[in-house]
């Protein structure tokens, strides 16, 4: 994330600063495998040619898909499963006229299939394909991850002893112009993007797919990264109103409310409370201030801070100087600096609290020289990973899963400029609403919110404070790990929510 001037319109700000939120934002196309006849049972050669464009869009559905035993060793004894790799049409609710061909990759277990959970995962963006995602977290294959340190490992693709595969099905899914998904016309590409209409497309696909393998019966969870939260939020409402019961929302690394964020309004808009918790516990991971427990720092952000920072975003009221002392013990920056800065962006942040390093922004952990290859693109904790998730999806999908296409593989789209961010009245989102909405239509759907301490993105904080307008509620949970955005890349992070999240499973089914 980098600063903005205040003097860009909201879609300009929005676009420079979250043109990669979403668990993987930027990188270059992947290459294109070529398309080559099928040379092992259920391979799929698509010769069809895909396009990320804005005026994009197929001339007619086509729901073929590879399908590919596959297995993995899990606790040393074979696991067995079924990789099914294409395309499935979603048609508008209303009109029942296919709308877009969505690509995914399902990963399934024969047996009680009918009723085993079944997870639907996707990133954010807006514009990212579920790259991240399917190769870092939960499938049953992984890319290996050395966050935080800031070298870039081998390209290695590994068996994922945290898959989640063993406790539910798997469906990774790519929105509208990422990966091989495409409008069909007379629509395009751009008639997807935006919060409404691009939820409303993931509605018409997760209610195709039930339909299509007959999962009724089936706890069904939604699980979106990012970008990929709020859209969660704004798709289990839509789903519940179309008679789709969902059980169980998984908002990783969320940013509920556009409005809150203060890394996405112009400065002194408002409040940075949400990342001071985040601005401490890394300055003391680097060793520049001391530690202190999250609950302390939580306890003086919503104390003396929130006080303190509403009469200067209201009056312009200097900030007490205890205030201005305690921000510098707990950050290690000056009380000079805090002065100047007390309503403290996190690009500033980023690039000032350790002298000469530019800080992560999805994991302020890593760390680079300013002036590195590694902070080229203003990230290097996404500079590390990057090129081996873009690079290896393509192979990956022609290779072990046996399906390739005419056209390469679109891993980001860059379309936060062309995004239409409005949504419920408001220029930017707040999808706490539709949170709300959902869970009066169904009051048995559970919520698990996972945050990593160290994301410069979406603080863990302002999930929290975001999520507290629910009310106390014990159908939300919410667990941290010492990790950034992508809190699955840190290898002992993504330990514990693999544990977790079956916990979670587990007790959202147990009741089924």
């Amino acid at each position: 994330m980098v600063a903005f001037s205040a003097k860009l319109p909201i879609a300009a700000a929005v676009a420079v600063v979250l043109s990669g939120c979403g668990g993987g934002g930027g990188g270059d196309t992947a290459p294109t495998p070529p398309a080559t006849t099928p040379v092992v049972a259920g391979a799929y050669a698509d010769s069809t040619v895909y396009s990320s464009a804005a005026t994009a869009s197929l001339t007619a559905p086509n729901e073929n898909a590879a399908v590919i035993a596959g297995h993995i060793q899990l606790n040393g004894q074979q696991f067995n499963y079924t990789a099914t790799t294409g395309h499935l049409t979603a048609s508008d609710v209303k009109t029942g006229q296919p709308a877009a061909s969505f690509f995914y990759v399902a990963y399934t277990v024969a047996g009680a299939a009918a009723k085993r959970p079944l997870i639907f995962f996707y990133n954010g963006g807006p514009g990212s394909a579920s790259t991240y995602l399917h190769l870092g977290s939960f499938g049953p294959r992984r890319l290996v991850s050395t966050i935080p340190s800031a070298s870039i490992p081998p390209v290695q693709l590994v068996d994922n002893q945290e898959t989640l595969l063993a406790s539910a099905d798997l469906v990774f899914v790519d929105a509208v112009g990422t990966g091989y998904s495409q409008a069909i016309a007379p629509g395009t590409n751009a008639d997807f993007w935006g919060v409404d209409k691009d939820a409303a497309a993931f509605r018409d696909f997760v209610r195709r797919y039930v339909a299509v393998n007959q999962r009724e019966a089936s706890p069904k969870f939604l699980f979106g990264e990012s970008y990929g939260a709020p859209r969660t939020a704004v798709l289990a409402n839509l789903l519940e109103t179309a008679g789709v019961q969902v059980d169980g929302l998984i908002l990783q690394s969320a940013i509920m409310d556009y409005n809150s964020n203060c890394g996405v309004l112009d400065p002194d808009a408002v409040s940075c409370e949400g990342y001071i918790p985040t601005y401490a516990l890394t300055s003391a991971y680097h060793q520049r201030a001391a530690a202190v427990p999250v609950e302390t720092v939580r306890g003086f952000a919503s104390g003396g801070y929130r006080t303190a920072i509403a009469a200067y975003l209201s009056g312009k009221v200097a900030a007490p100087a205890a205030v201005l002392g305690q921000l510098s013990d707990l950050t290690g920056l000056s009380t000079l600096t805090w002065q100047q800065h007390f309503d403290m962006q996190p690009g500033y942040y980023q690039q000032n609290a350790v002298s000469g390093q530019l800080l992560g922004r999805y994991d302020a952990r890593v760390t680079a020289p300013n002036g590195s290859t590694l902070t080229r693109d203003g990230d290097p904790s996404l500079t590390v990973v990057n090129a081996a998730f873009s690079s290896s999806i393509a192979s990956y999908l022609a290779g072990e899963l046996h399906y390739s296409a005419g056209s390469a593989y679109a891993p980001f789209a860059d379309i936060i400029n062309r995004w239409d961010f409005r949504h419920d009245g408001k220029p930017l989102p707040d999808t706490i609403p539709d949170l709300a909405a959902a869970m009066t239509l169904n009051p048995a759907m559970r919520i698990l919110a996972i945050n990593g301490y160290h994301d410069l993105a979406t603080p863990f904080h302002q999930t929290e404070l975001d999520l507290a307008r629910l009310g106390d509620n014990q159908a939300i949970a919410l667990k941290y790990y010492v990790s950034g955005h992508m809190t699955y890349l840190d290898d002992t992070a993504r330990r514990q929510q693999q544990t977790d999240l079956i916990n979670f499973l587990n007790s959202v089914t147990v009741s089924h």
